[in-house]
């Protein structure tokens, strides 16, 4: 019975393997699907152990999670390329940005995220199971992309808990994914809110991931991601009618540098 069901094993593996080979589409929809299933089985074991440890929501909770999340790209044959961490060590509280690809920018994030730094995400991922569980117990801070008033609000209080707990937010001021290779027109609520709390921004590029990940062509291979930590820019002394000013040029700064890290002209 056991060599019979490690043969069946076998020959599902070899028929996968080769469909893998034969069709990119089937070979996307497999490295996707092993993707979700290891979010979801590594969240539930992570909040386990967040629980354990810090005993509930806690910024301190990112350390375990990024910790598990740093063993992914392995199973997917991804290198880093990382330059530029020093550019985190400022004193209190900080305003990250970085380009928003894909769904494996969870990858990118846990590689290089720094210590006391929260994310800002959209409310919906609240109550994706698991997944859901871990983000909230990390400390992850949830608004409704819906409301203007009540994102306003959220951002506002960020501001005060920022300052106050001496912690790092980091943000994707595009607003929503964009596989493109270029960047979308950023919002401001990331700069409205580092001109509030008087604290710099500091920019964070990812090269593009169309060499190896396009959902429109169902391409999901091996690659190496480039990733570049830029100086900060400091906001002490700007107001609310500078933040245009201060978006454009972090938004000038970053595309060209996704351009060059991209080898694109």
């Amino acid at each position: 019975m056991e060599l019979g069901w490690l043969l069946w094993g076998t020959a599902v593996l070899l028929l996968l393997h080769f469909l893998m080979e034969l069709s990119p589409t089937v070979n996307f929809a497999l490295r996707i699907g092993f993707y979700c299933v290891l979010c979801l089985v590594s969240s539930a074991l992570a909040a386990a152990a967040c629980l354990l440890v810090n005993g509930g929501r806690t910024v301190k909770n990112m350390r375990i999670i990024r910790a598990v999340v740093r063993t992914f790209k392995y199973f997917f044959g991804l290198r880093f390329e990382v330059k530029g961490l020093e550019n985190f060590k400022v004193e209190g509280p900080a305003i990250i940005v970085s380009n928003h690809q894909s769904i494996l920018d969870m990858m990118g994030l846990m590689e290089i995220l720094p210590d006391n730094c929260v994310q800002v995400a959209k409310k919906e991922l609240m109550y994706m199971g698991s997944v859901g569980l871990i983000i909230y117990l990390g400390g992850v801070i949830f608004i409704n992309r819906k409301s203007t008033s009540s994102a306003k609000m959220v951002m506002s209080e960020v501001a005060k808990t920022m300052v106050a707990e001496n912690v790092k937010v980091w943000v994707y001021p595009e607003g929503t994914r964009n596989c493109t290779g270029d960047l979308l027109p950023f919002k401001k609520g990331a700069f409205h809110l580092a001109v509030q709390a008087q604290v710099p921004v500091i920019p964070v590029v990812y090269s593009s991931f169309t060499t190896f990940y396009n959902p429109k062509t169902k391409l999901f291979t091996s690659g190496k991601i480039k990733v570049e930590v830029l100086p900060p820019i400091e906001t002490k002394g700007l107001t609310s009618d500078d933040v245009t000013d201060l978006s454009d040029r972090c938004f000038s700064t970053m595309r060209d540098t996704l351009f060059r890290l991209s080898g694109r002209p």
